[in-house]
């Protein structure tokens, strides 16, 4: 059967397709480069590129395999190792990021909007698991703060677009912006400082707010504090924790609290230890916004306290450690097994018989097996046996997305132990 002719109005529109299509730099990526993205994944490292054509920083290109093939569109950053995140499979006609990356946040607030609940404060966007590499944005209760992690997200336009789009899909008093001085050097991108970057109309800038998780209220403070202000990924595994947790209760690298004032309801007696003389006084000042029985802040060294208490035989009825990450690089991460071992040596240890053990790794280089291994031999050397009532990961409001491991990061295990 003989296929029909376009009409010269549709070979027209084609033609102006494909111009559409050609009008975005091009650059050609090595055979397993394409295999990359075709598994799934959204990075191509520097190594696998064979060509950038005249591709400028943080522009969005269109990428090619060896044989020509169109595989999609991507971020193209000149200064970072992965030098290309991809956005979209599909090459669309006259496509602009900033028209994208509104299309993305709005998603993102969708997805949200859908799964998330109990609380006014989440990960909106959460970079490559929401299509949206390089944009990290939380939500704490009227407050909205951002970092822009590639280049490709830090031009004029896409910041205002960005900033337009959330402020018209959430309605914030204030958008604050967190910088990373380090990422920025690495991206080669010009220095910034933060600071607050959009205020409603007829407001006054705001940076700081109280917002509650899991009906446990917390003080945030944009000028202070870690990451963007406080451990989202973590709300859910807090809930979790509070169902199990009973009698006298440790909790290590409490930072600003927020598996101790979870505990608190529920456990006779509550200390939480962290290094960090600041993020114990703000802890200090959301269990005031609480109320309850009062906590015991101890501000020391966890792994020195740890020994101390183990030697001391002090008992535990629940124990809860939540380090920071031990294995930022794959080159640490023997050492960084080693350390977590020694911290669920010592907790083992002090926990009495029938108590709970939340034992947590935010080491994406520290798989969940090799977290369960160092787990296992950890209760082999107590002489303990350990069951595994839950394992679960970061909160829903920082998805995994399939073919991106880089995206699954956080591991927690809540256990009995005998």
């Amino acid at each position: 059967m003989t296929e029909p002719r376009p009409s010269k109005t549709a070979a027209a529109s084609n033609k102006d397709k494909n111009k559409a299509m050609v009008a975005l730099p091009q650059v050609r990526v090595t055979r397993r480069g394409a295999q990359r993205v075709q598994a799934g994944h959204v990075w191509i490292y520097r190594s696998d590129i064979q060509s950038t054509g005249d591709a400028p920083a943080a522009a969005l290109v269109s990428v090619v395999d060896e044989r020509s093939r169109v595989l999609g569109n991507a971020l193209y950053s000149s200064a970072s190792q992965i030098a290309l995140r991809m956005v979209t499979r599909a090459t669309p006609d006259g496509v602009s990021w900033t028209d994208l990356l509104r299309q993305r946040i709005a998603q993102a607030v969708d997805f949200r909007q859908r799964h998330v609940n109990n609380t006014d404060a989440y990960r909106v966007v959460f970079s490559e698991a929401d299509s949206a590499p390089g944009l990290i944005v939380d939500r704490y209760n009227d407050l909205l703060s951002f970092q822009v992690l590639t280049q490709a997200m830090d031009p004029e336009p896409v910041r205002e677009a960005m900033i337009a789009e959330l402020a018209e899909r959430l309605d914030p008093v204030s958008i604050l912006e967190r910088v990373e001085p380090r990422i920025r050097t690495l991206e080669e991108l010009p220095e910034r400082s933060d600071g607050v970057a959009y205020t409603r109309a007829g407001s006054e800038p705001k940076t700081s707010t109280i917002f509650t998780m899991n009906g446990v209220r917390f003080h945030y403070d944009a000028e202070a504090g870690q990451k963007t202000g406080a451990f989202l990924d973590q709300r859910e595994n807090y809930a979790a924790a509070a169902r199990y947790a009973h009698g006298r209760a440790l909790d290590v690298f409490t930072y600003q609290g927020g598996f101790a004032l979870h505990l608190n309801p529920v456990c006779e007696q509550v200390a939480a230890v962290d290094a960090s003389r600041p993020a114990l006084e703000v802890a200090d000042r959301n269990a005031a916004l609480n109320g309850g029985r009062e906590i015991e802040w101890v501000e020391a060294n966890a792994f020195d306290l740890l020994r101390d208490y183990s030697d001391a035989a002090s008992r535990y009825d629940t124990i809860v450690l939540d380090p920071p990450a031990f294995a930022k690089t794959k080159r640490v991460l023997e050492g960084a097994v080693r350390g977590y071992k020694e911290l669920n040596l010592r907790a083992l240890k002090m926990l009495k018989p029938g108590g709970i053990l939340v034992t947590c790794s935010c080491s994406f280089h520290v798989s969940e097996s090799e977290f369960l291994e160092m787990l296992s031999s950890a209760a082999a050397d107590a002489h303990r046996r350990v069951r595994i009532l839950e394992k679960r990961t970061q909160s829903i409001d920082h998805p995994i997305l399939l073919g991106v491991p880089e995206t699954y990061y956080l591991k927690c295990v809540i256990c009995e132990v005998g």
